[in-house]
């Protein structure tokens, strides 16, 4: 019996309380990766916040993801049905119902914004999606995860060449794929394009996916209610011209800028806690820097609010190149 199980006997309840009490303790521990991780992102994505403001946002941010966390195991514990009764209302549907109408397929783009495992039972509720899975550490906990995802009707395909074809397919047949884009990619799979008014490397396969096909372009966020009762689906529509665009920077920025406006209301809510901007072209690694170092990086980048963020090195760009090849390659096999 695999010990993760056991959460199928925990009242949700019971694992929020033990969430708040985690998160109330780690917030008492400034020199945890976490907290300071989430302090460098606040000071780079929101320089106006004031010292006192930016402490009370880190430790909603922080209490937050611990209740993201704990649901997210809750749901994985759970039959479907479970998860499919804690949605009680969904915004603006219709985009949605709109997008998987397409026979050009649909792209979900999900960041990583409230709880998202939660949604997946009530989404795969209209298809069958194709979806990137990368194994995580701990045969265990790795079984687990693995065995809530696939009591749904997905499709699980690895995050290499061959999961960009299998989705590519899944969208030429009218199908829809689901791909969390905010993720780090390695310096051969993105471009730096502002986030948040940080230029920082961005993943490019969701604006490449959406130039070779024309699929609809839909948003999704799964947010606690504020009473806890329950969870709140909002969708987005996504289909702006230059997500479109064959100039992959301009389609990775426009779609960071979509995600910035899905984020942008529910700020608490979104992982803070992950090291977002670890490439950016004014720090080697602002996650290694001092406060004072910080502050200077935050000054210097507010005073060049309207300059276009800087070009990368030849052998990135080239690595870039040669990786746009690759997925070109898979996608036309």
């Amino acid at each position: 019996m695999n010990i993760f199980s056991l959460f199928k006997y925990v009242p949700l309840s019971v694992l929020r309380v033990m969430a708040r009490f985690v998160a109330w303790a780690m917030a008492l521990m400034p020199n945890l990766k976490v907290n300071h991780t989430i302090n460098t992102n606040l000071q780079l994505a929101c320089p106006q916040l004031s010292d006192s403001q930016r402490q009370q946002m880190a430790h909603n941010i922080l209490r937050n993801q611990a209740l993201s966390s704990v649901e997210s195991v809750k749901a994985w514990a759970m039959p479907p049905e479970w998860s499919i009764a804690q949605i009680k209302q969904v915004h603006n549907q219709h985009i949605l119902q709109k997008g998987l109408q397409n026979p050009k397929g649909m792209l979900a783009i999900v960041p990583h914004l409230g709880t998202w495992e939660m949604m997946n039972a009530w989404l795969n509720q209209f298809g069958k999606p194709t979806i990137m899975y990368k194994p995580i550490k701990g045969k265990q906990a790795n079984d687990f995860v693995l065995q809530g995802r696939q009591r749904l009707h997905a499709t699980l395909v690895p995050t290499d060449g061959t999961g960009v074809k299998a989705i590519f397919k899944t969208l030429k047949q009218g199908g829809f794929s689901i791909i969390l884009p905010d993720h780090v990619p390695d310096l051969s799979g993105g471009v730096i394009v502002p986030f948040f008014g940080v230029p920082t490397l961005t993943s490019t396969l969701a604006p490449k996916l959406a130039s070779k096909t024309h699929c609809a372009m839909v948003g999704l966020s799964c947010i606690r209610r504020p009473d806890g009762d329950g969870f709140d689906i909002h969708c987005y529509d996504l289909n702006h011209k230059d997500i479109y665009s064959r100039d992959i920077t301009t389609a990775t920025q426009a779609l960071n800028l979509a995600m910035q406006h899905m984020i942008t209301p529910f700020m608490p809510h979104y992982v803070w806690g992950y090291r977002r901007f670890k490439h950016v072209p004014f720090a080697v690694n602002p996650y290694k820097l001092s406060t004072m170092e910080m502050q200077k990086a935050q000054q210097d980048l507010l005073q060049t609010p309207s300059e276009p963020p800087p070009k990368m090195t030849q052998t990135d760009s080239e690595k870039v190149t040669m990786v746009d090849k690759q997925i070109d390659q898979k996608i036309d096999e």
